[in-house]
């Protein structure tokens, strides 16, 4: 093996070592998934199918060592390039190699370059240029001896007098300061332990501003600042209404700041000396002309990156609970777009999603035509058989749900006694789906307003199915998420959606080319091949029939087939989860209980007596063999949850309708870091602050609840003014404000506001008393979903 080969092979065991340590697991395992994912297999597919190579790594483990592994290759990219460039200015030595190899970070790896970096002529190289190089380091070792004294020996035509001299020492010193790279990560660290994050109003833009008003004068320690809080400071910023400064020793009252000392400590800088004095002096500088700018912005870096990778997962989270959600199933149903002066839109689609009807109804001003639209209603419900009410749940919506419930009362059941199910459900991204080239090519003839009748009525059926059709981030369960960086959040939420397709599995006959191509292996194009082969030949048959469809190899088939299943096919297998690679294994089990396939499936009695042990061989392990077991005694099962609706509180249609102590139901619509939105059907999400989600101490609201969780709230306070209604969960009183029990801590992040600080005194938060029960900070991002 080469040299080069050697060292590739040294580094890519020292990136699967560095990963496993970070995901919990063997360097063993994280290398045999980095190969599989260099191989082209998806995270979905190595989870689900590579069990054995992987040690039984999960999606969440295979996500996060993905990111890992592309942070980790371009570091180790820009180690080499920096290596290159040190190497060709001929200055590197053994032990700034080994610096080099050491540095963990991107961070530290450029504090390290930061002395060879190619740069502008700047006024330490002019003053080299002038001979006073030699005078900077006599300097910094004769200590005893006076610097102005000294300087007397490198004054020349240039050099004019004892101050430019001292000067330029002092330049070529503070670039030497500020280039330390070990210095550098001591004083990082110090700023990120230590900093405070100040806020303020810019003069002039109160009244502009107002929705930014708790940071108008607000400061708090970096390091404790919540996503959602850094999130909104920096949109303030953006917006010119803040200014945002990082502070650090502020308030301290030595006369040597810790960060100076911090830059002394570094060269052995005392206080009596006379060289020691006026070096005292040139750290002082150094901090205030070259460091602290550029520690600030590295510290503004890092809490916009934090920020984002806080509000990122919070989307994706909820991304996950929303297409994860239960589906109310195949039956026809209903979808009511509500509208006030245009109308409300009707669609009705039947069991698998096929468009039967649509109307334009008029129940409101102006026309107020209740009867004809009662009537309306209930012919098609008659005629279609509707078994499902979808009511959207964005303007007219209580007015919309209260007719058609006057409606039900008065329609006479089916013959089985049975009438439909109104279900409130959200429409977000219903009118992105509408204008969409998706929708327009699914209904060519269909005006705009209708289609979103239709899609509210298919994400009832079918949350997953429908949802996929919308951009992730337009669906609205995020947290300032235009604020983030675009492509890590489209990346996020991307797998998000992959991760939910593959864990339910796509029926390969009815499944939209939206919904294929979000399957392990399949795209756009692949996804759009095998809807035109079906329409062309009909419904598939068999998995195997997919290397039928043009331009899908056996590489593809080997990804995609175990997530997709076909109903009352010629192989009952094919409407599992088990991969076509192990039906060997599966008919072994059959046999050995003595039974036909057909009727073994689902027979937990019979299956629960085998021991899996037995089947194992050179190919399939363990895992492998007891996932088969399981899928054989629930074939095709569908990890969502059951379908549960919420009932909202007849006459309670409006905020003026609430008043403090009402008990009611709803639906949680967003988690965010500081707690829940639910909907309980008045237009308005009100808020559950996070220590009112539970009687005890909760972290993350994501312990407590997810998004489509029907949960019992009970109203704390109504803000009329600004839209506002607080909310809590807890089944004591639920006061808000109320102190931790015994053993319980307050959220950290959310720290009780205080006075102004005594004296040299820095409090960890400090910003403007709450409104009520909630700080406006906290609802701020209601109303920026």
């Amino acid at each position: 093996m080469s040299s080069t080969a050697s060292s590739a092979a040294s580094i890519a065991q020292q990136i699967a070592a560095r990963i496993a340590q970070e995901i919990g697991a063997r360097p063993a395992q994280a290398a045999a998934a980095i190969a599989l994912l260099d191989e082209g297999a998806t995270v979905p597919f190595i989870a689900r199918y590579r069990k054995e190579a992987t040690g039984g790594l999960d999606d969440t483990q295979l996500r996060l060592l993905g990111e890992r592994l592309v942070y980790l290759r371009e570091l180790e990219a820009r180690r080499g390039a920096i290596l290159e460039s040190i190497r060709q200015q001929d200055k590197l030595t053994p032990e700034l190699e080994a610096g080099i190899a050491a540095a963990a970070t991107k961070a530290e790896l450029e504090d390290i370059y930061l002395p060879f970096k190619p740069k502008r002529r700047n006024r330490a190289d002019i003053a080299r240029e002038r001979g006073l190089g030699p005078l900077a380091e006599a300097i910094l070792t004769e200590r005893a001896l006076v610097p102005a004294e000294i300087a007397t020996a490198y004054l020349t035509e240039e050099v004019a007098d004892v101050k430019a001299a001292l000067e330029g020492a002092r330049d070529i010193l503070s670039e030497q300061f500020a280039q330390n790279a070990e210095l550098l990560g001591r004083l990082r660290t110090y700023l990120q332990q230590n900093a405070f994050l100040r806020a303020r109003v810019v003069e002039g833009k109160q009244e502009e501003g107002a929705k930014f008003s708790d940071y108008f004068d607000h400061v708090e320690r970096w390091s404790g600042v919540p996503s959602h809080r850094a999130l909104a400071m920096l949109r303030g910023r953006n917006e010119d209404v803040l200014t945002l400064d990082i502070e650090v020793d502020a308030d301290d009252p030595r006369p040597v700041k810790p960060v100076v000392r911090m830059i002394a400590d570094a060269y052995a800088i005392g206080d009596t000396l006379p060289g020691d004095v006026w070096l005292m002096e040139v750290a002082g500088w150094t901090w205030r002309v070259k460091l602290a700018m550029h520690l600030a912005l590295d510290l503004m870096t890092e809490l916009r990156l934090k920020a984002e990778t806080g509000a990122i997962d919070v989307f994706a989270r909820n991304l996950k609970d929303l297409l994860l959600a239960a589906p109310a199933g195949t039956r026809a149903t209903m979808g009511l777009d509500p509208g006030i002066r245009t109308g409300v839109k009707v669609a009705v689609v039947d069991a698998t999603g096929k468009l039967l009807a649509t109307s334009t109804v008029y129940p409101f001003p102006p026309k107020n035509d209740v009867r004809g639209t009662q009537g309306e209603l209930a012919r098609l419900i008659r005629q279609h058989r509707v078994e499902l009410i979808a009511i959207g749940n964005g303007t007219g919506s209580r007015e919309t749900e209260k007719l058609v419930a006057e409606m039900l009362g008065d329609l006479p059941p089916f013959e089985n006694g049975m009438r439909p199910i109104k279900v409130v459900v959200s429409e977000a991204g219903a009118s992105v789906y509408s204008a969409s080239e998706l929708a327009a090519a699914e209904f060519p003839g269909l005006d705009v307003s209708l289609r979103g009748a239709v899609s509210i009525a298919r994400r009832l059926q079918d949350p997953l199915a429908e949802l996929v059709k919308i951009e992730p981030k337009s669906i609205g369960v995020g947290q300032y998420q235009h604020d983030v960086d675009q492509y890590h959040l489209a990346r996020a939420l991307d797998a998000v959606v992959e991760d939910a397709v593959n864990a339910v599995g796509v029926d390969l006959n009815t499944a939209s080319a939206s919904l294929l191509a979000r399957v392990s292996g399949l795209g756009t194009a692949l996804a759009e091949a095998i809807v035109a082969h079906r329409d062309a030949n009909g419904p598939f048959a068999s998995r195997k029939q997919l290397l039928d469809v043009s331009r899908l190899g056996p590489r593809t088939f080997e990804q995609c087939a175990g997530f997709l299943r076909i109903r009352d096919g010629n192989e009952p297998l094919d409407a599992s989860s088990v991969h076509p690679e192990a039906y060997g294994v599966a008919r072994r089990i059959v046999k050995a209980c003595g039974r036909d396939l057909r009727s073994l499936m689902g027979d937990s009695a019979a299956l629960s007596g085998l021991d899996p042990r037995t089947f194992v061989d050179e190919r399939f392990g363990l895992p492998t063999v007891r996932d088969i077991i399981a899928e054989l005694d629930k074939p095709g099962r569908d990890p969502r949850p059951a379908f549960r609706t919420a009932t909202f509180a007849d006459g309670i249609d409006d905020m003026k309708d609430l008043k403090p102590g009402m008990e009611l139901e709803g639906t949680v619509t967003n988690v965010a870091a500081f707690g829940a939105f639910v909907d309980i059907g008045v237009h308005q999400d009100g808020l559950v602050h996070v220590s009112q989600l539970a009687d005890r101490f909760v972290k993350d609201a994501h312990e407590v609840v997810k998004v489509g969780d029907v949960v019992k709230v009970r109203v704390l306070e109504v803000d009329l003014k600004r839209k506002r209604i607080s909310l809590s969960m807890r089944r004591d009183a639920g006061a808000a404000g109320r102190p931790p029990a015994a053993g319980e801590r307050a959220p950290r992040g959310e720290a009780k506001p205080v006075n102004a600080p005594a004296k040299n005194q820095r409090p960890e938060t400090r910003r403007p008393e709450p409104q009520g029960a909630l700080g406006a900070a906290l609802m701020d991002a209601l109303k920026r979903r």
